[in-house]
């Protein structure tokens, strides 16, 4: 390197996309990452609707990614297509699961860009444990209140592939302490899972009478969580849940008919600059942990064909 070039070494999460619009009347920000195609920041006149997290750092907890062509946990990283056994790498060390698919440290590349939106795309190719083709896209697009995400897969191998996918917010209210928010997840039905492992047992429970019923809300300080939610209620086509603040505003995250399940995470560990702070993931799946040998919300995309589902954040203040 010449004597006169300065070194700048690359984020972690790679090139920044930030928009800057006024939409219906609102000053809006978002920056999303290069790697994961990961929402790193969201603001609404400068209220944060995400959690971020210093330009330095990986995402922590997977903050923001895109998880496809699986979200969440397959157990011990195996599964079976047509009598045929495949063996993903395990990604999850401590619980010998393979988790959150194969994009999560992948580079998306622009494909279009203008002043409220930007579109980025990632290819999964063929390899050991999943031997399938993939072009996949994420459009983010800045509306009133805060963000519409859309989903696109196509199938560009020969033969079927199966395919599920979830994102993975950190949702905030501002400046109000995480640990005081609310989290309400508008669903009945809790998806039971060993406690060592956290794969699904296969039993569905109702929510009534126990710790797991959110539809009133629970203090993020009280809410021991890594869990998920079936069956949410449809209103005018679509899922709403959240977190809420005690002054009564609340960031919201609604999703269409395609994602039809609900994990929750809570950490009091999310690092930022100066030490740790309480976050909860509120993450919209199109299946559930170990979908690939449960079949439970699997889509089987044949040769050629595409799936396409949509998600945002909005702030109600």
């Amino acid at each position: 390197m010449p004597d006169d070039v300065t070194y700048v070494p690359r984020l972690p999460t790679g090139q920044q996309h930030e928009l800057v619009a006024e939409v219906d009347g609102r000053t809006q920000r978002m920056v999303i990452a290069e790697v994961g195609a990961a929402l790193r920041v969201l603001q609404v006149d400068g209220t944060d609707l995400v959690q971020s997290y210093p330009d330095e750092a990986r995402p922590p907890f997977c903050s923001g990614i895109v998880l496809a062509p699986w979200p969440n946990r397959i157990r011990d990283g195996i599964w079976e297509q047509d009598g045929v056994t495949h063996q993903l790498d395990i990604t999850e060390v401590d619980r010998e699961n393979a988790i959150h698919g194969l994009l999560q440290h992948s580079p998306y590349r622009l494909v279009d860009r203008d002043d409220v939106s930007v579109t980025l795309a990632a290819d999964v190719h063929p390899q050991h444990g999943y031997p399938f083709a993939l072009a996949t896209t994420v459009r983010y697009e800045l509306t009133g209140q805060g963000v519409r995400v859309t989903h696109g897969i196509r199938n560009v191998g020969s033969a079927d592939a199966p395919v599920a996918v979830g994102t993975h917010p950190f949702l905030r209210v501002g400046d109000v302490p995480t640990e005081d928010l609310e989290v309400v997840i508008d669903a009945p039905t809790h998806i039971e899972v060993d406690p060592v492992r956290l794969n699904p047992t296969g039993v569905q429970t109702a929510v009534e009478g126990t710790r797991f019923d959110l539809r009133q809300g629970v203090r993020v300080r009280d809410a021991q969580l890594d869990d998920a939610w079936a069956d949410a209620r449809v209103v005018d086509g679509v899922t709403r849940h959240g977190v809420q603040a005690p002054d009564g505003r609340r960031t919201e995250i609604w999703a269409d008919g395609e994602f039809t399940y609900w994990q929750v995470f809570v950490t009091p560990w999310y690092p930022v600059a100066d030490g740790h702070v309480w976050a909860v993931a509120v993450e919209p799946m199109t299946a559930p942990a170990d979908a690939f040998n449960s079949g439970d919300g699997l889509i089987t995309l044949a040769p050629g064909s595409e799936w396409s589902g949509t998600w945002g954040i909005d702030l109600h203040d």
